[in-house]
C-alpha cells in the first residue's frame, strides 16, 4: 500500500494542495504538476511510474485532454488509469471524458473519500 504513487495535474496552487494532502492522507505517494508539459516531463522522461495520474481538464498550455492522448500512444504509460477533474462540470463533459480514455471523472469541489475509492479501484 505505501508506494502507490499518483500524479497530480492541477494548476491551481490551493485545488494542487487540497488534493495532494487528501491522497497523502490516504497513504498515496504524491507527485504534483502545474500543468501538462510538467506532466509530460515527469511521465515520459523522469523514469517514474505511477500508478495512476489525475489530470484538471482546464490546464494552461497543453491541457488535459492533450496529456491524455500523449499518455494513451506511448507504449509505456497506454494502461497508466487517467482520472479526470473539472470545475466545468455537466453531463456532456463527463461522457466525452470517458468516452476520450478517462477512466473515472470527478467535477469540483472533489470528495475525497469518492476519490480514493476509485483510486483503491484501480490501483
Amino acid at each position: 500500500m505505501t508506494n502507490r504513487r499518483v500524479l497530480v495535474v492541477e494548476d491551481d496552487p490551493d485545488g494542487q494542495e487540497m488534493i495532494t494532502t487528501m491522497l497523502q492522507h490516504m497513504k498515496f505517494v504524491v507527485d504534483a504538476a502545474d500543468n501538462g508539459e510538467q506532466a509530460a516531463t515527469l511521465l515520459f522522461d523522469s523514469g517514474t511510474s505511477y500508478n495512476a495520474v489525475i489530470i484538471d481538464l482546464a490546464l494552461p498550455g497543453k491541457d488535459g485532454w492533450e496529456l491524455l492522448s500523449e499518455v494513451i500512444d506511448n507504449p509505456r504509460t497506454e494502461n497508466l488509469p487517467c482520472i479526470a477533474v473539472t470545475a466545468f462540470h455537466n453531463s456532456k463533459l463527463r461522457e466525452e471524458a470517458l468516452r476520450a480514455g478517462f477512466v473515472a471523472y470527478f467535477p469540483k469541489p472533489l470528495d475525497g473519500t469518492q476519490l480514493g475509492r476509485e483510486l483503491d479501484r484501480l490501483i
